[in-house]
């Protein structure tokens, strides 16, 4: 017999700790903080906390993580995960559901009729303890009012029915085989959640975390499911790093790592943590890149072209995204010192990490129609979503490293959110976005070996094209091509010796500089430099590596 119990009350655990939770959670809830049962009231303390990044043992961590979901007898915590959770419904549910939303579009329900239908059509979950059974139905109301605060239009948001079957079938695959045993008095369910996260799952775990369950959260990169949900403070732990969230463990990991191993990676962590301006090779390599194009004097151009990322103006890393100051500048005309243009042209066209472009245009043009591809990719908001561009069949650069195409990706987002390509007669804003799209899936391979080879807080490769109008015209599709690659922080420095218009057709001035020199020379041919000259530089450029 049960006691008449008729309220209850739920209040997360204030004094958790790194050091404690994993006792506190082992407690009986009579012996938490928090509790008390008084009137026919009882109050609980729940056990919630976040834990973001990863220590320096990763072997250590998704061991443990394993260890939480598989030790019942002393955890008996619940996996919930993007991958994990059961994605089956009858198909009596998701007709029930279809029904309560058409009644709502009729008659615009408010949030306590619209759950008191869901109860009517068998559609939330019941407990013989009634204080539970309650709670279920308060739990759900709870969630739907934060629906209607955070999302436009409230229940007659086009997205509400989605979230609603998410609700419904996890509730009944995952909770309900829980509740059997569910007891204020004892124990309620308790569930880690690791990993990515998408919106019907954020509001699962606020109907859970309502409800009264113990909810622990983990994610390897930092990202929080409940970011803008709770107003109330959360126990939250950060652990050194941050890293792509790996598969849940299936198995345990042998390898041990040594003390000796553990403190060359903390010292590693502390000299090359983000803004520490130290940072050792391809540590950036899966952040996405962005550039700030540098605004320069001529003379500064080719000091600064030199010059290492990490140490040039405002170069800034932090939450996955490294901010590359880079040049897109164009030449005009030639100065009076033919040797100085020379020397400084061949000095930056020969750097380990430049490719010269002599022959244009140097892009093909795609005829292809990608219009159904860049519409399948946009996000509710309207802009390019790059998992969906990089999971699509389409997607040209899947040989690459994950990082670099997520860094492409992003790159093909930004400018297609804000083009800077001009628009040709009679062609739309959302014409000229697919055009880019279009053409950023077909880079040729000498421009995608130029990106491979770009360590983001290292030397920053360049593109230096030398246009004298001989070897055909600047097109289209090459400034689509300079969009991308100055969006990804590539430099770019184009050279003009007759001092036309090339570039200028087709990107918005405010994108680059603009230099002009003394002369215009027509059909000025490109100066190779001397054997001497070439070996000599590229002898000192082997000494300064220490190749």
């Amino acid at each position: 017999m049960y006691p008449p119990l008729n309220q209850l009350n739920v209040r997360p655990v204030g004094s958790l700790s790194y050091e404690n939770w994993p006792g506190m959670l082992k407690k009986q809830l009579p012996e938490r903080p928090n509790y008390s049962l008084e009137n026919g009231t009882i109050q609980i303390g729940q056990v919630l906390g976040k834990f973001f990044g990863i220590p320096i043992d990763t072997d250590d961590y998704y061991n443990q993580l394993f260890d939480y979901v598989n030790n019942t007898a002393e955890w008996n915590l619940h996996l919930l995960s993007e991958e994990s959770l059961d994605k089956a419904i009858n198909n009596a549910h998701f007709q029930s559901i279809q029904k309560v939303l058409n009644i709502n579009q009729e008659q615009k329900l408010s949030i306590n009729r619209f759950t008191a239908f869901l109860d009517g059509e068998q559609l939330l979950l019941k407990s013989s303890m009634p204080v539970i059974h309650r709670k279920l139905r308060e739990a759900m109301i709870t969630t739907l009012n934060l629906y209607t605060e955070l999302e436009t239009d409230g229940l007659k948001n086009q997205e509400l029915r989605r979230v609603l079957v998410d609700l419904v079938k996890w509730s009944i695959n995952h909770l309900q085989p829980l509740l059997e045993d569910a007891d204020p008095q004892k124990t309620m369910p308790k569930f880690l959640w690791y990993g990515d996260f998408k919106k019907s799952h954020q509001y699962f775990l606020y109907y859970l975390l309502k409800l009264g369950c113990d909810i622990v959260i983990f994610h390897p990169d930092g990202k929080d499911i409940l970011a803008g949900m709770m107003d109330e403070q959360v126990f939250t732990h950060h652990f050194q790093n941050k890293l792509p969230t790996e598969p849940f463990p299936l198995e345990k990991r042998s390898r041990k790592t040594t003390i000796a191993y553990r403190a060359s990676k903390e010292i590693e962590t502390i000299l090359n943590q983000e803004g520490s301006g130290l940072y050792k090779p391809w540590q950036l390599r899966d952040y996405s890149p962005s550039s700030i194009t540098l605004k320069t004097t001529y003379d500064e151009l080719f000091i600064l072209c030199k010059e290492i990322a990490m140490i040039r103006p405002d170069f800034e890393v932090g939450n996955g995204q490294v901010k590359i100051p880079s040049i897109f500048a164009k030449i005009q005309g030639v100065s009076k010192n033919r040797k100085e243009y020379w020397d400084r042209l061949q000095s930056i066209s020969q750097l380990d990490h430049s490719l010269l472009i002599r022959k244009l245009p140097f892009t093909t043009a795609s005829t292809s129609d990608f219009r159904f591809h860049y519409r399948n990719a946009l996000g509710g908001d309207g802009l390019l979503v790059p998992e969906n561009m990089m999971q699509s069949h389409y997607w040209p650069y899947s040989f690459l490293s994950s990082g670099l195409q997520k860094g492409i990706a992003n790159a093909v987002r930004k400018i297609c959110e804000k083009p800077g390509l001009k628009p040709m007669p009679m062609e739309s804003l959302e014409d000229v976005k697919m055009y880019l799209f279009t053409q950023a899936m077909f880079m040729q391979k000498n421009i995608i070996q130029l990106l491979e080879r770009f360590d983001y807080s290292q030397q920053v490769p360049k593109l230096v094209i030398y246009n004298n109008e001989l070897t055909g015209m600047l097109s289209r599709s090459d400034a689509a091509l300079l969009l991308l690659l100055n969006q990804f922080g590539i430099d770019i420095v184009l050279y003009n010796p007759p001092g036309h218009n090339d570039i200028e057709n087709y990107l918005d001035d405010r994108l680059y500089d603009k230099h002009w020199l003394d002369d215009v020379v027509f059909e000025l041919e490109f100066k190779e430099p001397s054997l001497f000259k070439k070996g000599l530089f590229q002898g000192i450029l082997k000494n300064l590596r220490g190749d």
